[in-house]
C-alpha cells in the first residue's frame, strides 16, 4: 500500500510538470482549470482531482492506483478523456488538408477506419500524435492531445484558411462532445449490452456511430491507450453522466484515473507526448517509423520528409527504447549510462510495473545501444543500478483484430 500511495503522489506531481501541461501547483484553485462534463460525477465517486494540461481530472478514485491498474488488465475500467481535442474536417479536399500536416496515408483509409499519425514540422520534429478516422458520414474525425490543443488548432485552422484561399473545399469544426474510454478484456462484453450493433464486427482502429445505452449519435471507436481491448466513445456532453452511470452499473466496470492510465500505457509501450516524443524528436528516433505511410515515404510530401525519410536508411543517431530493471523506481530524467559508466541518454518515462513486479521505463540512447538485451546502467538518487534494453510492449497487447 505504501508503494502504491507513493506512486500516485509522485505521478500526480509529475503529471503537472509535463511540458505539455501548464505550470500550476495542485493547490491552485480548481476554478481556473477546465472541467469536463463529468467533473461533479468524479467528485461524487471519490475522485482525487489534479491539474493536467489545463484541466481538472481525477488522478485516482477510492481504489489504489495498483488495484485500479490491475482491474483494467483483468476486467475493465472507465476513463474520462474528455479533455482530448476532437475535431471534424469536412469538404472534398479534407484528405489533402490532413496529408499536408501528417506523415500517414490518410487517402488509403477505408470508410470508418482510423490510424495513429503524427503532426510534424519542417525539421522532422513531432508536433503531436493524433488519431485520424475516415468517417463514413463524409468527414475526418480527429482526436489529438489536450496539452497541444492551441498548437494543433492553430496548425489546422491556418492550413484550412491557406487551402480555402487557393480555392479548396475544406472546413474544420471543433466538437464539444465528451469522450469516455472503456478499457479492458471485458469492455466489449459490457458495451454490447447497451448497443444493437454487433461489436464482433468492429475490429481495432475502426469506428461506427450508434446508440449506446439509449444515447443516440455516439461514435464508438475500437481503440485506447492501455494496450487492452476497448473503445473510446464520443458522446454528446449533456449525456456523458448518463452514459457513465449506465456503464458503471455493470460490476465489471470501475472508474480509473490518470495514475492507472499512465502506468497502463507505459506497460503497453505507448508514448506520452511531451515526455517520450516532442518537437525535437523525429518519428524514426521515437521508434514510430511504422506511422509513415509507404506512399508518403515515396512522395516525400509531408512536413520534415527531407529529414525523416533519409533516417529510415541511415539509422537515426538515437532511438527510443524500453528498459527494465530491479531496485529503486526509475523516473523521467534519470540518466542512462553505458556499462562503462558514461552518460549516453536519459529516461523519459518510468514506473514500477504492477503486472511484471519490476521497473519499466522508456528513454533515448545512441543507436548502437538500442538492441534488445543490451546491458546498461541507470542512475537513481545518485546511485547506479543495472538495466536491460527490452522489447516493447512490456506487457503483451490484447487489441481486437479480425483474423
Amino acid at each position: 500500500m505504501q508503494r502504491a500511495g507513493s506512486v500516485v503522489s509522485r505521478l500526480g506531481s509529475r503529471l503537472q510538470a509535463l511540458p505539455s501541461a501548464p505550470c500550476r501547483a495542485l493547490s491552485c484553485a480548481q476554478d481556473v482549470l477546465h472541467r469536463t462534463p463529468l467533473y461533479d460525477f468524479h467528485l461524487a465517486h471519490g475522485g482525487k482531482m489534479v491539474a493536467f494540461a489545463g484541466w481538472s481530472l481525477p488522478v485516482q478514485y477510492r481504489d489504489s492506483h495498483v488495484n485500479s491498474h490491475l482491474h483494467t488488465r483483468q476486467h475493465c475500467s472507465l476513463f474520462d478523456v474528455s479533455h482530448m481535442l476532437q475535431t471534424k474536417i469536412f469538404g472534398r479536399d479534407r484528405v489533402k488538408l490532413m496529408e499536408s500536416l501528417v506523415v500517414g496515408d490518410i487517402a488509403e483509409l477505408k470508410p470508418n477506419q482510423g490510424t495513429l499519425s503524427l503532426f510534424t514540422n519542417e525539421a522532422g520534429g513531432i508536433l503531436d500524435d493524433l488519431i485520424v478516422t475516415n468517417a463514413s458520414e463524409g468527414h475526418l474525425y480527429v482526436v489529438s492531445n489536450a496539452g497541444c490543443r492551441e498548437k494543433d488548432l492553430t496548425l489546422m485552422q491556418d492550413k484550412v484558411r491557406e487551402l480555402q484561399n487557393k480555392g479548396s473545399d475544406v472546413a474544420l469544426e471543433v466538437m464539444d462532445n465528451a469522450l469516455l474510454a472503456l478499457q479492458g478484456p471485458t469492455a466489449a462484453q459490457v458495451l454490447q449490452a447497451g448497443v444493437a450493433d454487433d461489436l464482433q464486427k468492429l475490429p481495432f482502429m475502426t469506428s461506427a456511430v450508434m446508440e449506446v445505452f439509449g444515447v443516440s449519435g455516439c461514435r464508438v471507436t475500437r481503440c485506447g491507450y492501455t494496450g487492452e481491448d476497448g473503445v473510446e466513445i464520443s458522446v454528446p456532453a449533456a449525456e456523458a453522466v448518463h452514459l457513465a452511470a449506465a456503464l458503471l452499473k455493470n460490476p465489471e466496470v470501475k472508474l480509473a484515473g490518470l495514475a492507472a492510465r499512465d502506468s497502463l500505457r507505459l506497460e503497453a509501450g505507448l508514448c506520452l507526448y511531451g515526455n517520450d516524443i516532442d518537437e525535437h524528436t523525429t518519428p524514426v528516433e521515437g521508434s514510430l517509423s511504422w506511422t509513415l505511410g509507404k506512399r508518403r515515404r515515396a512522395t516525400m510530401d509531408f512536413p520534415g520528409a527531407s529529414v525523416i525519410v533519409p533516417q529510415l536508411k541511415s539509422k537515426a543517431q538515437r532511438r527510443r527504447v524500453g528498459l527494465t530493471c530491479d531496485g529503486a523506481p526509475v523516473r523521467a530524467q534519470s540518466p542512462i549510462l553505458s556499462p562503462e559508466g558514461t552518460v549516453i541518454g536519459a529516461v523519459t518515462s518510468g514506473c514500477p510495473s504492477p503486472c511484471l513486479k519490476k521497473n519499466v521505463a522508456m528513454g533515448y540512447v545512441p543507436y548502437e545501444y538500442s538492441r534488445p538485451g543490451t546491458p546498461l546502467l541507470v542512475e537513481v538518487r545518485r546511485k547506479q543500478q543495472p538495466a536491460v534494453v527490452s522489447k516493447m510492449p512490456f506487457v503483451p497487447t490484447n487489441y481486437y483484430i479480425l483474423k
